[in-house]
């Protein structure tokens, strides 16, 4: 393999790769003695085939994985020798032209990397960071609400309306000028009322009829609802209530405590306590950090690589159309096209895309790295929480060199690490927050972390 480096700015290099003949031949070669071995042909037990009929019978497959393999370990040759590392993915051309024996291979990188400047001392920084206080009006609404998603749900006798605190089970229909939007129409849903899931008009609606009955209304839907075809919409809701269920709480006590995998009630306070206090201490520590890196920006001046930039603010976005999701709005209802949204969130962009380059320069200052066995790791469990297969989201990330910028956001927070370690930190007296005293304290849904088991 031979290569060329053009510098096309002070942060973005172009590396037009070309692969001999020989190296070709090799790859395809390989690939054909790999799947070779896992393949059976008519008349050859598995694995004996001859190598020409296994790629006659699979030439695409053999000749594409060659390629994909080719590229993935030359693209780590190259940042090897050249001892650079992408900011924000890869952008390869000419990569999708498929192999052709006897050929030289030739595509193109394109990427951006951390620009050269000059690091400011970072050790012995001093900052304030408040003491971390329980604030045990905040522990306690945790300490119900844990208690509360251990609660059983039992069905409620009679035909009375459902009220608040209670689960009604629904069916319901919408209507718009007399006909029915069939994608509205649900059946057996539970709906908690009182719980803030639901228009208000439309808990009203609920609230009115008796199980076993049906009643309707107009609701009107709000311009921002998630469901554009009705956001800003008035329609007829029919609803029939099937059955009324409560959450039946269990009492706080030892046999509670140890069902829910504590040794005790005493045992279950003591741990809810000591992870509430920790989440305290973790968002306080975050904050010094902060303080900590904006002294540090203030000493500092380097161009930002822009693709970096585009990237965090397609993050920031794609943040904040989940966040809009989750409370039953879409992002489409803030009226403005996508390239309005990304100037507009531009400067956060660039604040965290100038975070990001300080601390991967100060990560390689120090030789710091993250294990690629641990990247893996972690990946795999964004994708247990997100539903999504950790093989092809692998797969992804390593063919769009987004695999770096992941890796590359563990190796920030590494050195963000180091930097408050070696910081001299004066632990003062919480700021008294307004009505309460202590200062910040994290509210009781945003502690989900003390709401664990008893490990």
């Amino acid at each position: 393999m031979d290569y060329k480096t053009e510098e096309l700015s002070p942060v973005e290099k172009k590396i037009t790769v070309t692969v001999p003949p020989q190296e070709v031949d090799a790859a395809i070669a390989a690939s054909v003695a790999l799947l070779g071995k896992s393949v059976q042909l008519d008349g050859f037990r598995k694995g004996k085939a001859p190598a020409k009929m296994v790629e006659k019978h699979f030439h695409d497959r053999i000749y594409n994985e060659a390629r994909e393999d080719l590229i993935s370990a030359q693209i780590n040759d190259v940042l090897q020798n050249l001892d650079v590392a992408p900011v924000a993915g890869i952008d390869i051309k000419g990569a999708d032209k498929p192999l052709e024996k006897g050929q030289e291979y030739v595509y193109t990188m394109q990427f951006e990397t951390l620009p050269q400047f000059d690091l400011p001392n970072y050790e012995g920084m001093e900052a304030e960071e408040e003491k971390a206080e329980v604030n045990e009006e905040e522990l306690k609404k945790v300490f119900d609400r844990f208690v509360r998603r251990n609660a059983k749900i039992t069905p409620v006798e009679g035909i009375a309306p459902p009220k608040d605190g209670q689960i009604a089970n629904i069916d319901f229909d919408a209507f718009e000028n007399g006909e029915p939007i069939a994608d509205l129409k649900t059946v057996n849903f539970d709906l908690e009322l009182g719980a803030n899931h639901a228009l208000p008009e439309f808990e009203a609606i609920v609230k009115g009829i008796p199980v076993g009955n049906t009643g309707e209304g107009e609701v009107h839907f709000p311009d921002d609802f998630i469901d554009e075809k009705i956001a800003g919409k008035t329609l007829t809701m029919k609803v029939r209530v099937n059955a009324v269920k409560e959450l039946k709480l269990p009492v706080p006590d030892d046999e509670f405590a140890k069902k829910v995998g504590y040794q005790s009630l005493a045992d279950m306070n003591e741990k809810l306590r000591a992870n509430y206090l920790k989440t305290i201490k973790d968002i306080n520590k975050s904050v010094t950090q902060k303080k900590l890196l904006d002294q540090l920006l203030k000493m500092t001046d380097f161009p930002l690589p822009s693709k970096l930039v585009q990237m965090q603010s397609r993050l920031i976005l794609t943040d904040m159309a989940a966040r809009m999701e989750r409370q039953g709005k879409s992002i489409s209802s803030l009226g403005k096209t996508l390239d309005e949204l990304l100037e507009e969130v531009r400067p956060q962009a660039e604040a965290m895309a100038r975070n990001q380059v300080l601390l991967l320069s100060i990560a390689k200052k120090e030789n710091l790295d993250v294990p690629q066995e641990q990247v893996n790791m972690s990946i795999f469990y964004d994708c247990l929480r997100n539903g999504d297969d950790f093989q092809q989201t692998l797969e992804s990330m390593r063919r769009n060199g987004m695999i770096y910028e992941y890796r590359d956001r563990m190796i920030a927070d590494k050195a963000m690490d180091l930097v408050y370690e070696r910081a001299n930190i004066k632990m003062v007296e919480p700021a008294a927050a307004s009505g309460d005293e202590g200062g910040t304290v994290p509210p009781a849904s945003d502690a989900a972390a003390t709401d664990g088991a008893a490990q």
